[in-house]
């Protein structure tokens, strides 16, 4: 079979020419996002593996008459059109789990940075400044955790927390009371975590239901001085709310792995040759703003990226490429 990766980078290449799997299909890497162009040079191409910034669209898809499965190297699959899919008879799978622990640890080292002011510490020292103004931080014990969103990443935050020695609570459409009582956290309405909580995490899935669903309404219940945390999906949060929430103080701070239409920053120079829509203009000098902010703390989208995490997400890629060629798919979303 005909096999395209999109998006690799020089550390994933030596695991992929490693596979005995692939070794018997003809293959094409590429280390940019899928394009049109691209997709122009490998039209007979039966398996396309992407990650999170490929958007596949329709567009995308009429060039691949042969198309049989896509293989996301991610979690979510909001990148890809399911509907073109469904139509074409096309298998699309995603990677269900990969780093639970990967991305909770990662939330905490925003919040640690925040709430201990690393960041802040770091760029001052580097000029040779020791002093320790405006640098007091506050202790996480005997502080209160919100996780919104109580899937395998959620409980490994909670876990975490609770190690911190943390009061957690919860809120999730479906719970799981015996994992409540086993770990030690309690379920609550939104509006409750939000009004409790001192350090709030977003652990949910991006969809229709949760798009801005710390908006600005919400912000205004948050309990004054909290932090806000987001290691999911950018869109979860509405930027223009978050800006006002720092600005009016209801937020202490933020820690960012992800931003609203992020895409846009890496695509700044394309800015002048692409008629983009007022408010995608508006979200990026928003993101810009928040990129300035002594109290906000962002990283790109990295919250996954361990050597061991990677090894697992193309371990089942590939898992998933080979049950789908045996006939037997699995961890399929479509």
């Amino acid at each position: 079979m005909k096999i395209a990766f999109f998006e690799v980078s020089q550390s994933e290449k030596p695991f992929l020419k490693k596979s005995k799997f692939l070794k018997d299909h003809e293959i094409e890497i590429f280390p940019e996002e899928i394009s049109l162009k691209l997709l122009k040079e490998i039209p007979d191409c039966e398996i396309l593996s992407t990650f999170i910034y490929s958007k596949v669209s329709a567009d995308h898809l009429k060039i691949l008459p042969k198309l049989q499965l896509i293989a996301t190297r991610s979690t979510g699959f909001d990148h890809i059109d399911l509907t073109t899919c469904r139509a074409r008879k096309i298998q699309v799978v995603n990677v269900p789990h990969y780093g639970e622990n990967t991305v909770a640890e990662h939330t905490f080292a925003l919040i640690l940075s925040l709430s201990r002011n690393v960041h802040k510490a770091y760029i001052r020292t580097t000029r040779g400044d020791f002093s320790l103004e405006g640098l007091q931080g506050f202790d996480l014990k005997g502080k209160t955790m919100g996780i919104i969103g109580t899937g395998r990443i959620g409980l490994h935050v909670i876990q975490m927390a609770k190690g911190f020695g943390m009061k957690v609570l919860a809120h999730d459409p479906q719970t799981q009371p015996f994992l409540a009582e086993v770990l030690g956290f309690e379920y609550v309405p939104f509006d409750c975590l939000l009004s409790s909580s001192d350090i709030i995490s977003l652990h949910c899935p991006y969809n229709v239901k949760t798009h801005h669903l710390i908006n600005e309404e919400r912000i205004k219940t948050i309990k004054k001085g909290a932090l806000l945390i987001n290691t999911a999906r950018g869109g979860l949060v509405d930027t223009h709310a978050l800006t006002q929430g720092l600005d009016s103080g209801i937020l202490r701070g933020a820690g960012l792995d992800v931003l609203e239409e992020e895409e846009m920053i890496k695509e700044e120079q394309e800015l002048l040759s692409k008629n983009y829509p007022e408010e995608k203009l508006r979200l990026l000098v928003q993101n810009h703003i928040l990129l300035h902010r002594e109290n906000v703390v962002i990283t790109p989208h990295m919250a996954f990226n361990s050597r061991e995490a990677l090894n697992r997400i193309l371990e089942t890629t590939l898992q998933n490429m080979e049950c789908f060629a045996n006939g037997k798919p699995q961890n399929g979303v479509s």
